[in-house]
């Protein structure tokens, strides 16, 4: 249960972040001077730039088009968790951690969220509906996780759907749709219709995110049962 949680400096626990690229790449931004609040909003960007992608999908009458729109949203979506994973490393590595970073970080990351998942639900195949709701959850598992810490209760990062986890999802579906057909889909007969990859994708991360939400909610009663 532990490993699910806040490392002792209360950052997320990403084993990425002892790998020798990553840190010589965080290295070279720090002695460049790169602002780490300039990162994290480049991950906004990024993720707003996957949530277009992703919306224009199905919009376009070139098939090839249609597949570039789908690989390009995956590929930007991971360029999103490295700016998360680089901006907290850079402002560690050039001193430069403090509160305003840490609202940057924070708030950047809601919106990126929803950029990502609200496009997946206008995406070809998708339900806009479920996209925020999608949206909404993420949100929320992040206030649960914020609103815990300033009850007494240490971070708790715990999944199933955590950021990355949601954003493994995403890249899956998209890069799915880019090499496969886009007709792939799945027939439901208790529903009528066949269910196609991106509203399976959106089910996933509905159904995991509350999930996690439940169990930091539970986490969080626990410990402040026990020590508060």
């Amino acid at each position: 249960m532990e490993s699910a949680r806040s490392s002792e400096s209360g950052r997320r626990p990403i084993s990425s972040r002892k790998w020798p690229i990553f840190q010589t790449v965080s290295r070279k931004l720090a002695t460049s001077g790169v602002s780490p609040n300039v990162i994290s909003v480049t991950g906004l960007v990024m993720a707003v730039l996957a949530g277009v992608c992703l919306a224009v999908t199905g919009c376009v009458e070139s098939p090839l088009t249609d597949r570039f729109l789908w690989l390009s949203a995956g590929l930007l979506v991971q360029l999103r968790l490295l700016a998360n994973l680089l901006d907290g490393m850079v402002a560690v590595e050039s001193g430069k951690t403090s509160p305003l970073g840490q609202l940057y970080n924070e708030v950047t990351d809601r919106f990126a969220d929803l950029a990502v998942l609200i496009g997946l639900g206008h995406a070809q195949g998708g339900e806009p509906l479920s996209g925020y709701l999608a949206g909404c959850l993420a949100i929320l598992g992040a206030y649960v996780r914020t609103e815990a810490r300033l009850a007494g209760a240490p971070q708790d990062y715990a999944g199933p759907m955590a950021k990355q986890h949601r954003m493994f999802v995403v890249t899956v579906v998209a890069v799915s749709l880019g090499v496969m057909p886009t007709n792939l889909s799945l027939h439901c007969p208790w529903m009528g219709y066949p269910i196609g990859v991106v509203r399976i994708g959106l089910a996933v991360i509905i159904a995991g995110t509350f999930i996690m939400i439940v169990r930091r909610l539970v986490h969080a009663k626990y410990y402040l049962e026990q020590h508060v």
